[in-house]
């Protein structure tokens, strides 16, 4: 293992009550290293898929080689996408036939869970300003929410791609918060659900822009968005705090939610004044109902982390 008189070692006892010996960290730790051969012609879109695939395995420094170069428009678009859509992954060095990308994030500066709390954060605003713009029509506003479902989509990425290395790296877990190797199945799932519940938020905001006016104050659309938005929030703390009972009421509200969407969905339909923006308050109602039900599974997935290993009973 490379170890030496006086070097470090950390004994941690693990969940299947084997002894992890492992050393302390150099600090010149590894730098995992891939290569990914990119082809003339191919759709941007899909070679920007391959260098997304890369960071989330887990590699430090990925290396694009287009052997007939890469031409000025691809260029833009790859380092772009990247600044836009991956944490900590910026372009290093640059030829005409290579784009050089790094990881300059360290995990220390951004564990599992504050990230996770910065996203529910950003899924949180974008909840009530929707429901803001439906009522004042605000266009800037609908817009700056489509863009923050950006922000979301980096720190969703940005949590697999600490997951995955947390279960390949024991000794990573514990500094990214990780205490058990079920909790990063849980965490995969609950940060799915929140990048989902971001997509909704953007295509109702999507929707607001195509109507042309907004929402009376008075519409019980907007008492069904306060739930809905108090049904994520809530299923988040029930998550942070492991909070089964606050689980289960999250559930059952995430029910009453899904229900006033269908009345009001069949209300809507009978109604003349709506007809104009049918299609759009149609989408928004089966968002709000989504929303509710990816908060259940929020919910769902709390109750299942809160209860004890059978090694620990």
């Amino acid at each position: 293992m490379g170890l030496s008189a006086g070097d470090t070692l950390t004994l941690a006892p693990q969940p299947d009550r084997t002894l992890l010996v492992s050393p302390e960290p150099k600090i010149d730790e590894q730098l995992y290293k891939a290569t990914i051969e990119l082809f003339h012609g191919d759709d941007p879109e899909d070679n920007f898929r391959f260098l997304v695939a890369h960071y989330l395995v887990g590699y430090d420094i990925i290396k694009l080689v287009s052997h007939k170069g890469f031409s000025a428009s691809d260029r833009k678009f790859i380092k772009d996408a990247a600044r836009q859509r991956l944490i900590g992954l910026e372009v290093i060095e640059e030829s005409r036939n290579e784009l050089v990308l790094q990881s300059l994030l360290n995990y220390r500066d951004l564990s599992l869970h504050k990230a996770m709390q910065s996203m529910s954060g950003l899924v949180s605003s974008m909840l009530e300003d929707v429901m803001n713009t439906m009522r004042d029509h605000d266009l800037e506003l609908a817009r700056d929410v489509i863009q923050r479902d950006n922000e979301v989509d980096r720190f969703y990425l940005l949590t697999v791609r600490q997951l995955k290395a947390a279960i390949e790296d024991p000794h990573l877990s514990e500094k990214i918060g990780i205490k058990r190797p079920r909790e990063c199945l849980g965490y995969r799932l609950v940060t799915k659900s929140m990048e989902r519940v971001g997509d909704h938020a953007e295509r109702m905001a999507q929707n607001i822009i195509k109507m042309k006016h907004g929402i009376d104050e008075n519409d019980p659309i907007f008492d069904m968005g306060q739930l809905v938005r108090s049904v994520f929030t809530d299923a988040v703390k029930s998550l942070v705090e492991n909070d089964a009972k606050q689980a289960n009421k999250v559930i059952a509200n995430a029910k009453k939610a899904v229900s006033a969407g269908a009345s009001l969905a069949k209300k809507n339909r009978k109604s003349a004044d709506l007809c104009v923006s049918g299609t759009e308050m149609r989408s928004i109602l089966e968002s709000l109902q989504r929303i509710s039900e990816y908060s259940a599974d929020i919910a769902e997935v709390s109750i299942n982390m809160g209860v004890k290993e059978l090694r620990d009973i």
